[in-house]
């Protein structure tokens, strides 16, 4: 455990002490600012009940962030250490690989929760200066930063397997990318379908993140979804292990 600790130290001092995790996070503040400056402006001409979670949710600005920034934030984690050389020098200190693979995931998902806080401060600027109660609903608040995360664990779970089955960073975002929007068009698929009822599109209504993520949005928890999500970030690690252990095969 305190091999593990100390690697997750080391893996967010890389986010927290270079230029890279700083210009993400201002990079993810500046879209959810941006985002929330057009909701303000057509609130002013068009009045609505919905609350500002679910309104920043159906703003492209959501899943821009959801889909971009998690290939962005793990594409270093394994491809950088093994085009530095640094990865089998780090394999040969007394750590497992499960204990390599779970402290660079935490240590992305950490970062990746931190890079979600300005959405918070947002939300309490809105609730502050309008005199409708009904603007934040903290169990909708909470559900939607729910949501963020479970989708973040996925995501992340993705890209760090992408890192893990290349040298190249560039080449690991592109894949964490390319399989991460894959999984958001399935969102779609399901609805073109000429059957709804059909089995095929049953199975891909598992697969609905849009609709799962609005949930989220609105206060409603579904354990399905989340199950879903948890099933997937599991089996992305299985597989990001068992590419780090494919060196002794070699």
């Amino acid at each position: 455990m305190q091999a593990y600790r100390t690697l997750t130290r080391r893996e967010l001092a890389r986010y927290f002490l270079t230029s890279t995790g700083y210009i993400i996070i201002a990079a993810v503040t500046f879209l959810i600012g941006f985002s929330f400056v057009v909701l303000l402006l057509k609130l002013q001409q068009d009045s609505t009940l919905m609350p500002v979670t679910e309104l920043f949710y159906i703003t492209p600005f959501f899943w821009l962030i959801l889909l971009l920034a998690p290939p962005v934030i793990t594409m270093r984690l394994f491809a950088l250490e093994k085009f530095s050389g640094t990865f089998e020098t780090l394999m040969t200190t007394p750590v497992s690989d499960l204990q390599v693979v779970l402290a660079k995931f935490t240590a992305a998902l950490i970062f990746y929760v931190v890079m979600w806080l300005p959405l918070l401060g947002c939300v309490l600027i809105v609730r502050h200066y309008t005199s409708d109660p009904a603007a934040l609903d903290a169990g909708a608040l909470g559900t939607t930063f729910l949501g963020i995360v479970l989708l973040g664990c996925l995501f992340i779970s993705l890209g760090c397997c992408a890192s893990a089955l290349t040298r190249s960073q560039g080449v690991a975002a592109m894949l964490s990318l390319m399989l991460s929007v894959s999984l958001f068009l399935l969102s779609f698929l399901a609805k073109e379908l000429p059957g709804t009822s059909s089995w095929q599109a049953q199975a891909l209504g598992f697969f609905s993140l849009v609709e799962q993520m609005h949930d989220f949005a609105r206060g409603i928890i579904d354990t399905r979804p989340m199950v879903l999500y948890l099933s997937l970030t599991a089996f992305f690690l299985f597989l990001t292990l068992r590419a780090v252990e494919s060196r002794r095969w070699k």
